[in-house]
């Protein structure tokens, strides 16, 4: 087997690991609070860096626009997607509280901030889940293994299999858009 190969093996290898009962009951609670959000017309809220920021775009794409079925807008705004207030913000102050100071002006009481962060570490995903939570909002995360420093901080932990950022983000792939349609199936 060449390289090339025995690499999507192993990576066929980590998505086999993701049946794991712990993935599973993380991704039903995510669905199901998600669900009664959207249902509440209550707002849910994205964010990350990086590679996760563009997930977290793709993830408010699927929601505000349609996934597989036709259906009504959903309340999802991506925090990283609206640059001016990024540059702005970062510049003025500082990039730590970027996503905090979002979350502070979109974020409501039933809500969900779902930050996506490959270690769990991402300072300014941090700041937001703690401003989140002052809000009386529901926290989701998405990331690594062990779930970093949002492991204390999310509600619902749904951390992967790996400490490998290129496969985290992979293996995440089919976890949110699993639950995008999941929420669409629920969507009233």
């Amino acid at each position: 087997m060449t390289g090339f190969g025995a690499r999507l093996t192993a990576i066929a290898d980590l998505m086999q690991s993701l049946q794991q009962p712990r993935i599973f009951q993380g991704i039903d609670a995510a669905i199901q609070m998600l669900v009664t959000a959207v249902n509440d017309h209550k707002p849910i809220l994205i964010c990350g860096n990086g590679g996760s920021a563009s997930d977290a775009l793709h993830i408010s794409g699927e929601l505000v626009g349609r996934f597989l079925i036709e259906r009504r807008a959903l309340d999802v705004v991506c925090l990283n997607a609206n640059v001016s207030v990024l540059t702005a913000w970062s510049n003025d102050y500082d990039y730590a509280s970027v996503f905090a100071r979002q979350v502070e002006a979109h974020g409501r009481a039933g809500g969900i901030l779902w930050g996506l962060s490959t270690s769990g570490n991402s300072a300014n995903v941090v700041a937001a889940f703690e401003t989140a939570r002052s809000l009386g909002m529901h926290t989701l995360a998405l990331t690594g293994e062990g779930g970093g420093r949002l492991a204390g901080l999310a509600d619902i932990l749904i951390d992967v299999p790996s400490r490998e950022t290129p496969r985290i983000q992979e293996l995440h792939l089919p976890i949110y858009h699993f639950i995008c349609e999941a929420i669409e199936q629920g969507t009233r």
